[in-house]
């Protein structure tokens, strides 16, 4: 059957058709006076001082280890469940990637504990990432961090408008990383942004990711410089302003549209928790989620690759969040890596399964997909 209800979908509004329109009618396309509005907005909204917009939240990622201080032989320590993007960035320093245990099966953030435990004279950062939208336990991360003089590095790409205690994520350790990828909650295609209070970090940021050169083509262009010199190695992490003018009106419904997900989620919960094969994750969750994506887990036995296959034949598209890093061909021939390491972890990555989850999903798709769900679970195949 063709899919009916797909697993995300975008909320894209006559606003952003007009704003790529403005920045196509004025010719100038390659990073300049929209970016500048754009993260801009972007440090405001989360009270952050510098935010700086980048092609995509791996460039996010390589700029925040890079200017930390992460070279090779230095440890940083990462959640293996997550995107590959966030133990490759560490890679890319020639760091190397340390992963932690998740707190378990109700919370599959990276455990504090777990962090401590994986603590040598190499570690040199923390990089924690804010599972589906919600908050790991920062204060205890960064008491961990300051007592052994680490950095923390923040991967939000699943959690902007997130909170912890009131802060926005991104804004808790040394370095906040976003992504604007096309399922995220607000999108510029390809995209991201690195925010930091550090002032220091922030200069550092500006100069790699263009070139480690002194001045821009923007300033060039309007005269303010002629020529300019390259102080360190950087790269070609620039975004354009056709996200960037995207990215700004994205923002502004970003509030609205978490809000919306946020009942969803609740309605989700309330229905799925009558189905004695399926847990729920963060079900208590203290602080303000952004609801990025809507992770369950299929009781122990459940065939879930059956399951899957099944919804699908109804026209329901899902995924799993995530096959653990350090069970990729890549990180076992590197690392060595075994079954084994991270027990909670490949629990999760064997019996996690994803559902529909985006603002435009109305109650009675949500209905429609968890009484497809019981249906599915009543007569196993």
């Amino acid at each position: 059957m063709e899919i009916k209800i797909v697993l995300s979908d975008i909320d894209l509004c006559s606003e952003e058709i007009e704003a790529v329109a403005d920045v196509l009618a004025s010719k100038w396309l390659t990073m300049g006076e929209v970016t500048q509005r754009f993260e801009a907005a972007f440090a405001e909204y989360l009270g952050v001082k510098h935010a700086f917009a980048v092609a995509n939240g791996t460039a996010a990622l390589h700029i925040a280890h890079k200017v930390i201080g992460l070279k090779a032989g230095d440890e940083a320590i990462c959640p293996s469940l997550t995107f590959v993007a966030t133990a490759n960035s560490v890679l890319y320093t020639g760091g190397i990637p340390v992963f932690a245990e998740i707190r378990g099966l109700d919370d599959l953030n990276i455990s504090p504990q777990s962090i401590l435990e994986k603590i040598t004279d190499k570690t040199k950062a923390i990089t924690v990432v804010h599972y589906g939208g919600y908050p790991c336990e920062m204060d205890n991360i960064m008491e961990i961090a300051q007592s052994h003089h680490l950095h923390v590095i923040e991967d939000a790409a699943h959690a902007p408008g997130a909170e912890y205690k009131g802060k926005k994520l991104g804004t808790v350790g040394d370095i906040g990383c976003f992504s604007f990828f096309s399922n995220k909650n607000m999108t510029t295609g390809e995209g991201g942004m690195v925010v930091t209070d550090n002032d220091e970090f922030a200069e550092r940021i500006r100069l790699i990711r263009s070139h480690g050169m002194t001045s821009l083509t923007l300033d060039r262009h309007k005269g303010h410089a002629y020529s300019y010199d390259v102080l360190e190695l950087g790269y070609n992490y620039r975004i354009d302003e056709i996200r960037a003018a995207i990215g700004i009106e994205q923002l502004k419904r970003l509030d609205k549209n978490n809000s919306a997900r946020k009942k969803i989620v609740e309605l989700y919960h309330h229905l799925l928790k009558e189905i004695d094969e399926i847990c729920i994750p963060f079900c208590d969750c203290p602080n303000e989620s952004s609801f990025h994506i809507l992770p369950v887990l299929l009781k122990s036995g459940v065939d879930r690759k059956n399951f899957q296959e099944r919804l699908k034949a109804k026209g329901i598209q899902t995924s799993m969040h995530y096959p653990p890093i350090h069970l990729f061909s890549f990180y076992r021939q590197k690392y060595g890596y075994k079954e084994g390491l991270l027990p909670i972890t490949e629990e999760i990555g064997r019996r996690e399964v994803t559902f529909p989850l985006y603002p435009q999903l109305d109650q009675r798709s949500v209905k429609y997909i968890v009484g497809e769900i019981k249906n599915v679970l009543a007569s196993p195949k």
